[in-house]
């Protein structure tokens, strides 16, 4: 876990980036033999596409910089338990483990709401460890929502599906 640690600080980063930036503070990276060969943070408000999650964009960024679409000596690290899109990704990219700060109750696929990784039918499991950096995940979640309440914006961010949760 000391090591998760570690490269969990990074994908804290990242989260922190998104904060800054307005995004919903989500941060990944993607590490293979000790250094971060991809990194992302959420950025849907700014290029108003869905599908720009912090783990999709680090998966993305390490495929480039490795030159290989296949990622199974990488770990990837993110600061909220993926979506089945992001765990999706992570299959088709053949992520071999997961590790995840904060649980998400309402899209979490790793464990919270489904449990994609580990699904018999789709032949492959991946290894996934939560909580990670449990709790400065959730002060950033939380702190984002506060402020997106106190601003009262009207922008998406402010979900009526379970944000306050945060």
């Amino acid at each position: 876990m000391g090591d998760d640690a570690h490269w969990m600080g990074f994908a804290l980063e990242e989260a922190e980036r998104a904060f800054a930036e307005g995004e919903v503070p989500v941060g990944a990276v993607v590490v293979r033999r000790n250094g971060v060969v991809g990194r992302g943070h959420n950025r849907t408000e700014k290029s108003g596409y869905p599908f720009e999650h912090a783990e999709v964009l680090a998966m993305r960024e390490a495929v480039g910089e490795t030159g290989r679409r296949s990622l199974e000596d990488c770990v990837l690290y993110s600061t909220v338990e993926p979506c089945v899109m992001c765990v999706g990704a992570a299959l088709l990219a053949r992520i071999p483990r997961i590790v995840f700060g904060a649980r998400e109750p309402n899209t979490g696929a790793c464990e919270s709401v489904l449990s994609v990784p580990n699904d018999p039918a789709l032949g492959r499991a991946i290894v996934v460890t939560g909580g990670v950096g449990e709790e400065r995940s959730k002060e950033l979640m939380q702190a984002f929502f506060r402020l997106r309440r106190s601003e009262g914006s009207g922008n998406g961010s402010e979900r009526s599906d379970g944000a306050e949760r945060w």
